[in-house]
């Protein structure tokens, strides 16, 4: 089971802020390739991609905040209804669906989340969601 927590930056390795630092100079394309970015943080590759879709840091801006999942549902009609229906009763409304066709009666599902409103927390729903029966593989991808 998956936990989240925000914790003071000071008690954690200062690995886990350079690789924020790293991945902030990608998404702003200050640099191209991930070995640039890391050197330039002074971190290894290895750590970057160890971390990357771990730590994250607060959103500073006041927008929309938002979540990316991904899940594996069985080939079963109404199954993603009852996904959607548990993501709008936690108060995160739905951006985008990225269905695949279904490969040996699984399909690969991302769901993005505008997750402003919600009413508990991303980890309370993706419990929720993996209690579905034919829902598997349910994580959090990213979040901002």
């Amino acid at each position: 089971m998956e936990k989240y927590y925000i914790v003071d930056s000071s008690i954690l390795p200062d690995s886990f802020g350079k690789v924020i630092q790293a991945r902030k100079l990608l998404e702003k394309g200050e640099v191209t390739q991930v070995s640039d970015a890391v050197k330039r943080v002074g971190i290894s590759r290895g750590t970057y991609y160890k971390y990357k879709d771990l730590v994250f840091s607060p959103d500073e801006n006041v927008g929309i905040r938002k979540a990316v999942i991904s899940l594996m549902l069985a080939d079963q009609s109404g199954l993603l209804a009852q996904v959607l229906q548990k993501i709008s009763l936690s108060g995160a409304s739905v951006l985008t669906i990225n269905q695949n066709v279904p490969i040996n009666n699984v399909a690969s599902i991302v769901i993005s989340l505008n997750i402003n409103q919600m009413t508990e927390t991303i980890t309370v729903l993706l419990n929720i969601i993996k209690k579905i029966s034919g829902a598997s593989n349910v994580h959090l991808v990213a979040m901002e």
